[in-house]
């Protein structure tokens, strides 16, 4: 006869050097910790940032995701030794690839996500907050992608991200100009969702908002909005009708209707 807990689900959480995890209350916290470097991207802080999405990915006690920074900055932005010491358009592509597919596993995530930024948001940090679902920030945060002023481009997709999300001509503003945009400006471009004096604990607070609903719902709610971006009307209706089909079929969706006729709070399990 098998061992009761043989094939119990054991998750492995590397060891991070720049970067810290944990879950407390289905809340996943990423804590980005350079902040001598004002949590600067590098290539190192990369990788761990593609190995905490695989972490979340598999963790079943995570059900959002909080991404914030360490010391006086969300993160601001690439680290410039990095991108001085790329020596040919190759290299430098490669960079950009390595980036975009990092916060493409972010983006990816089945689960809600959340940046919470306080202090500089800025170029690659800007862009992390960007392959998060919502973003809330701390009043006097700072956000921008100041590439141009470099010389460069935003390469972590910030070009197609930012239009997307606020828009082409507001987007332009941001990109042609570099400036800093403060928080409260980036709540009226649609930048962030919400301000508040602790970003931080404004986003557990959101968290606790979007906690009380179905996992499974949420999951297939994020799954349409995006499957159905880029697509023509009629496709992206039929994606919202399947998987309206599916969130119908699960045990949550019965309890939650039982608990409004019974006027009472639903008690969702993720089934």
């Amino acid at each position: 006869m098998e061992h009761e807990h043989e094939h119990e689900f054991i998750l492995e959480i590397p060891e991070f050097q720049h970067l810290t995890y944990e879950v407390e209350g289905n809340i996943a916290l990423v804590t980005l910790r350079r902040p001598e470097a004002l949590n600067a991207l590098s290539r190192e802080v990369l990788e761990e940032l593609a190995q905490v999405a695989e972490v979340i990915h598999q963790d079943p006690e995570a059900r959002v995701a909080i991404f914030t920074g360490e010391g006086r900055a969300f993160a601001a932005g690439a680290d410039l030794k990095e991108i001085a010491a790329l020596k040919d358009p190759f290299m430098a592509r490669e960079y950009a690839l390595l980036g975009q597919q990092v916060f493409a596993e972010i983006a990816a995530l089945p689960i809600p996500t959340i940046a919470a930024i306080h202090g500089y948001a800025l170029g690659g940090g800007l862009e992390l907050a960007l392959a998060c679902d919502l973003r809330v920030a701390a009043k006097g945060a700072k956000l921008g992608l100041p590439e141009v002023g470099l010389g460069l481009i935003p390469g972590f997709g910030g070009t197609q991200r930012l239009p997307r999300l606020i828009g082409r001509g507001r987007a332009l503003d941001l990109i042609f100009t570099g400036r800093h945009v403060e928080a409260e400006e980036a709540l009226q471009l649609g930048l962030v969702n919400r301000v508040g004096e602790d970003a931080l604990e404004e986003a557990k607070r959101l968290a606790q908002s979007i906690l009380k609903n179905a996992p499974i719902a949420l999951a297939l709610a994020k799954e349409s909005v995006v499957r159905g971006e880029g697509l023509d009307l009629a496709e992206a209706l039929e994606i919202e009708a399947d998987l309206f089909g599916y969130a119908a079929a699960t045990e949550d969706m019965k309890e939650g209707v039982r608990a409004f006729l019974e006027k009472r709070a639903p008690e969702f399990k993720g089934e």
